[in-house]
Formats: structure tokens, C-alpha cells, sequence
């Protein structure tokens, strides 16, 4: 894979000759990485002044932060501005703006967001500890692991700004080295820290996002900066969104079948009986619930599935699974309502020589009348239908 060799070049670069962390202060790197591709590099300074950490961000293009933060005396946010650069121009003067500020007033944290549509002013209650949320972004879940590992509880409550919330994360202290963190709506991660609460790893892959962040060596973080941007000028950056958008349209036989669905990619990863476990419900895509409709009554086995909109879920196993087909439209794929299924139909299992990179369904014809297919890696999933 194309990423690969920058992903462990990260971990052993040199150290970034022009530094400029404070006196007494603390230089920390992060790598996220999904599957083998590198999605985020971030360098975290913790100082008496204040936090400040630089982001590189490759989703689904190359972008670069600062962040200043202050903390109030219960280490939740007295003030943080983000400033953001076009990558090229990245540690000069030119371009840096300020995106986003938060200041507390009176009982609120009031973020003010600027962006190609202007300025967004959004208000949000000032809870007790409250640390910024940023989406793919680690380094405020240190701050937050420090302060879990200080309490004298087993379990903390860490409330995130997010937007005009605050998201609730339960950080759960499971041994001297580790600690569990639960995402409001994702899942739980698994977390490797030192005795101060450190972050050392954190493995996201039992929720959706699937990430695994490492603390890294110290990196020659510049001119990974400008090796990305510079991937992106030439045409190579991430490869792809992360799980991006389908549509797509089949019609034969006199029918007319639609899906739509979030399409992961495998990024070197095991998929089935990896990522995607046997004996457990799957979204069968990314984001937003995947979606099917006929124009024509079908027989998928012994259930009857009139025309119409439906959406789809799968328990994948080794020797087959089932597919679940419900009734409820417009969900994201976390929602599943069992008591609104159609039905469930068992499911076939093939092996291809070829690997699919990104997960696709495909309506097929055959004899008979027809086949769903879901396909990603060497793995195709098939349930046979007839048309009424």
C-alpha cells in the first residue's frame, strides 16, 4: 500500500531541528492511523503558560492547525483559539488565520467558528472539566487522561465541547497502565497510558472510526507537514474518504433496484472476522444506514419483500450469516429498530481471487432472477431472489 513505508518513517524520523517548545515544557507526537494509511501527526506541548498543539489532518485532504489553550483551575477551558494554514505555508506567517475561538461568559462557553460562510456563534453550558471535542483529533484525550488518572475515582466523566453540546465521555481506569473510553454514540476505546496518565496507545477498533493512535518518538514534524502537503499538490493524498458516499442503480428483468450506502476501505486491514466481527450486527456500510429499494415485489428465499424502501444489516459469519431486512428509512446505521424488520434471510459465502478495496453492493442478474452481492476484500456475501 502506497502509505505504508510514510506510516513507520514517522516513527523513526529525527528530531525537528527548529523547535520552538517553551522552557520546562513537554514535546509530545501522536500518528493516527487507519489501517495503513497515516489519517493524523500531532505535536502537543504542555507547559506552565498553557497547552499548544500543531495538527496535520489528512481527510479526505491535507490540512494543518494550531491550537492555544488555556485551562481554568479545574483544568476544564478558559480560553482556546485555532488557527488554521494552508499546509505549503505551514511555521511562516503567511496565511495563518484564526478559525475558531472559545471564551467563557457568565456560565457559557461561547465558540465563535469562522469558515467560507462566514462566522458561526454557537453557546453551550460551561459543565466542570469541560476539554475541547475535535473530530480525528487526540490530543485533548491526554488532558483528559491526566485528569482521569488524578481522580480518585475509577470512573470519570469527561464532558467534551462539541459544537453547541457537551458530550459525555466515561473514562474507566482498568489497571495501572490502562483505561477504557467510552464514546457517547461510537463505542469503547482501549487505552495504553504511563503512570501519570499519559497517553500511550489508544485503539478504537470496536467503534466505528476503527483508528489506532500511537505516541510516537520525537518527529521531524515540519517537514512531515510539508511531505504530505506536497503529496497533495502532486495529486496523492489520502486515498479517499474515509468512507465515502454510493449511489448506485440496477434494472433488469423489468425492475428497478437503488442502493445507497457508506463504503469503507480495507487500508490493509482484515476485514471479516477482523474489523467486521462474525456473530455480531453490522451496519453493512458506513454513516448513514445503507439503503435498498425495488420497483417489483421479490422472494428472497421464504420471505416476501414487497416494492418499496428498505435498509439493510447483516451478521456476517465464516460459513454465511444472515441478512436482516428492515422497514425503518432515514437512519443513521447505529439505529436499528429489530422490531421493524421485514425479515432476515440466510446469506452465502464466496471466496474471489481479486481483492476489493472499497466495500460495494451490486444487483445482479442470473437465471433465476437476480443476486444482492456485498463485496470487500476477497469476501462476497449472496442472497439469491426471484422477481414477482
Amino acid at each position: 500500500m502506497k502509505n505504508t513505508g510514510l506510516a513507520v518513517l514517522l516513527i523513526s524520523l529525527i528530531a525537528w531541528s527548529c523547535d520552538n517548545t517553551p522552557r520546562n515544557a513537554q514535546s509530545i507526537y501522536f500518528v493516527t492511523l487507519l489501517g495503513n494509511d497515516t489519517l493524523a501527526v500531532e505535536q502537543l506541548v504542555k507547559s506552565e503558560a498553557g497547552t499548544s498543539a500543531r495538527v496535520l489532518l489528512r481527510s479526505p485532504k491535507t490540512l494543518y492547525f494550531e491550537y492555544e489553550l488555556q485551562q481554568d483551575a479545574n483544568g476544564g477551558i478558559a480560553s482556546m483559539t485555532r488557527y488554521s494554514q494552508d499546509p505549503l505555508q505551514a511555521f511562516t506567517p503567511e496565511g495563518r488565520t484564526v478559525t475558531q475561538q472559545i471564551t467563557v461568559v457568565g456560565d457559557s462557553l461561547i465558540s465563535e467558528t469562522t469558515g467560507e460562510e462566514g462566522t458561526r456563534r454557537t453557546a453551550a453550558l460551561n459543565k466542570k472539566g469541560t476539554l475541547p471535542f475535535i473530530d480525528m483529533v487526540h490530543w485533548p484525550f491526554e488532558l483528559a487522561f491526566n485528569a482521569a488518572m488524578r481522580s480518585a475515582s475509577d470512573s470519570i466523566h469527561q464532558m467534551l465541547l462539541a459544537g453547541r453540546s457537551n458530550a459525555d465521555f466515561i473514562i474507566h481506569k482498568v489497571k495501572a497502565d490502562s483505561m477504557t473510553l467510552r464514546h457517547p454514540s461510537r463505542g469503547v476505546m482501549g487505552v495504553t497510558v504511563d503512570k501519570d496518565g499519559n497517553l500511550v496507545k489508544l485503539d478504537a477498533a470496536l467503534t466505528t472510526r476503527k483508528l489506532i493512535v500511537n505516541r510516537a518518538g520525537t518527529l521531524d514534524f515540519e517537514n512531515i507537514v510539508k511531505g504530505f502537503a506536497e503529496k497533495d499538490k502532486n495529486g496523492s493524498p489520502l486515498s479517499g474518504e474515509l468512507s465515502g458516499g454510493v449511489e448506485d442503480s440496477f434494472s433488469f428483468k423489468g425492475a428497478d433496484f437503488n442502493v445507497t450506502y457508506g463504503s469503507p476501505k480495507k487500508r490493509g486491514r482484515a476485514i471479516f472476522g477482523g474489523i467486521v466481527s462474525y456473530g455480531t450486527r453490522w451496519r453493512t456500510g458506513a454513516n448513514r444506514a445503507t439503503h435498498f429499494s425495488t420497483s417489483k415485489n421479490l422472494q428472497m428465499g421464504s420471505l416476501e419483500i414487497p416494492a418499496g424502501e428498505y435498509t439493510l444489516f447483516t451478521i456476517p459469519e465464516k460459513e454465511g450469516g444472515v441478512l436482516i431486512i428492515n422497514k425503518q428509512t432515514g437512519q443513521n446505521g447505529q439505529s436499528y429498530d429489530e422490531s421493524l424488520d421485514l425479515g432476515r434471510v440466510p446469506m452465502k459465502v464466496s471466496k474471489q481471487a481479486e481483492v476489493t478495496e472499497d466495500f460495494t453492493i451490486k444487483v445482479v442478474e442470473n437465471t433465476a432472477g437476480g443476486s444482492l452481492q456485498l463485496i470487500w476484500d476477497q469476501t462476497i456475501y449472496s442472497v439469491d431472489f426471484t422477481i414477482k
